[in-house]
């Protein structure tokens, strides 16, 4: 079986998200849902665009969406688990954001999974795909820089 592989940016990232497994977030394993887990890499990752001035619905301008989604499972995580989220965006290359997100497990410091995510920039009244505008890459830069 051929098993997802993401080597997560350490020196790209720009945000910390902590959250905490609820109960609902657990599936018939006991343990963190998928469902569950890409709701928390959403939630985390408007935390970390909205703190760049950068909602994703709207930056600088256009909308973002999600074309695709990789996640490589490392540990499992349970309720009450308090987990840190980590959200790394290299610097832009043609017309996609590329974000990485690491959980970790805040007490015990493991890796509960790597995703990778591609979000394109819409123009809504084409529908199609944009260039990412110099000013969200100068804010993502200045924040990596920090």
């Amino acid at each position: 079986m051929e098993r997802v592989t993401l080597e997560f940016p350490a020196e790209a990232v720009i945000h910390r998200h902590p959250l905490t497994v609820r109960v609902t977030d657990m599936n018939y394993g006991r343990h963190l849902g998928h469902d569950a887990l890409v709701s928390l890499l959403h939630e985390a990752r408007v935390h970390a665009f909205a703190a760049l001035g950068l909602p994703e619905w709207d930056m600088q301008g256009y909308p973002s969406v999600v074309v695709d989604l990789a996640v490589q499972y490392q540990h499992e995580a349970r309720w009450p688990d308090a987990l840190v989220i980590d959200t790394a965006v290299p610097e832009p290359t043609g017309k996609a954001l590329t974000i990485y997100q690491r959980i970790r497990n805040a007490e015990k410091d493991n890796v509960v999974a790597t995703a990778r995510v591609n979000q394109l920039l819409l123009d809504l009244s084409t529908g199609r795909p944009v260039a990412v505008p110099e000013k969200v890459k100068q804010s993502l830069a200045q924040a990596r820089e920090a």
